[in-house]
């Protein structure tokens, strides 16, 4: 069992820290480490100095023993540390930032920690800290499209138009299809979700059959019309048309978001729109799926229902695709939109900018 040090005070020694531990000017730790060696030197052991200070047994055993060791000259001194890393050269940072922005490394896409390192001479956390502190992050990339219509402002602002500010007495509605949804079955059974262990599926597959939906959400309240079939051509649209027709309010203006795709701008497709006018078609710029609201439900779909889902026929992907669409219109909830026209445009004329400066590099 170990023992602690016995403390022999002589009575200079005494009389100094009697007077660091009476002192309003002494040092806070000078205070404190004195009065253990004072209660050591009346016999106290080190758990009891600890009861009767507040303080860690371990901390009171450290200073009676660096008291015996080295007497007041350890109280006063705290013991030296090594001194922490030097800071990267700022010409060395400058040149990975350099690399960073404007280089590769040999035989690879993007800078990794590794490989940064490698080349600069210095550790990876060393090269992970100066890209944080310059918001670099070269393992991450964004994909993005700029839409070359022609017509892409009068687009935008119609639609947006409808979002910000839609017709009185009115119903808009963002339509799309989500085509070839795959009933995809797992080749393996996997483990459930338990404590400790997240829940477990087979990397492969077995297709079995494919559907289309085509949904059409209120963008006033977040309800969804929707229905699969299983081929998205003009004659299923016109059916989807129909679907919306006998599902709206007959005295209702009805204006449909869509996309440029050419089922939407069929001749039979133009026909039934003359023979049912209150139906007014608004079409989104070409490569700007992105204004359609309905896409937001077509993520949510696919993230609740559809990614972890294992389905054995087409017929029961139809019926979660159906059972997600009821659920939703139980307390439908609308996306709102707060991106004006104008500040759409700012950013594409930015993007445009950049691209430009690029293709003249």
């Amino acid at each position: 069992m170990r023992v602690a040090s016995t403390i022999a005070l002589p009575n200079q020694e005494r009389d100094e820290l009697e007077k660091w531990s009476r002192g309003g000017k002494s040092a806070a730790r000078a205070r404190e480490r004195s009065r253990i060696v004072l209660l050591a030197a009346e016999g106290l052991q080190n758990k009891e100095i600890a009861q009767r200070t507040g303080m860690d047994r371990g901390k009171v055993g450290r200073w009676r023993q660096r008291y015996a060791t080295k007497r007041l000259a350890g109280i006063l001194k705290d013991k030296s540390r090594p001194a922490g890393k030097a800071p990267v050269a700022k010409a060395l940072t400058k040149r990975l930032l350099n690399l960073t922005l404007h280089g590769k490394p040999p035989g690879a896409t993007h800078w990794s920690r590794e490989t940064m390192a490698r080349e600069v001479k210095i550790s990876p956390s060393s090269g992970g800290r100066i890209w944080a502190a310059h918001g670099l992050k070269p393992h991450r990339v964004k994909t993005f499209k700029l839409s070359n219509d022609k017509r892409f402002v009068e687009k935008l602002e119609d639609i947006v138009g409808l979002y910000l500010s839609p017709p009185e007495h009115a119903i808009v509605l963002s339509c799309d299809e989500k085509s070839q949804i795959q009933a995809l079955d797992r080749t393996q059974p996997g483990l459930p979700l338990k404590k400790g262990r997240c829940q477990t599926m087979t990397h492969d597959y077995k297709r079995n059959g494919t559907t289309s939906l085509f949904a059409a959400m209120n963008t006033a309240d977040g309800s969804v019309i929707g229905t699969c079939m299983t081929k998205h051509r003009h004659q299923e649209w016109l059916r989807f048309l129909n679907l919306v027709r006998r599902s709206t309010p007959k005295g209702k203006e009805i204006h449909l978001i869509c996309d440029n795709y050419a089922t939407h701008k069929h001749d039979k497709v133009k026909a039934w729109q003359k023979r049912h006018p209150r139906f007014h078609f608004h079409f989104t710029p070409t490569s700007a799926s992105w204004l359609n609201m309905v896409e937001r439900f077509f993520r949510d779909l696919t993230e609740r229902s559809l990614r972890r889902g294992v389905f054995r026929s087409i017929a029961e992907l139809t019926a979660t695709i159906e059972a997600h669409i009821a659920v939703h219109n139980i307390h439908p909830k609308p996306f709102v939109w707060t991106a004006s026209a104008s500040d759409i445009l700012e950013k594409v004329k930015r993007g445009r900018s950049h691209l430009n400066k690029m293709e003249s590099v």
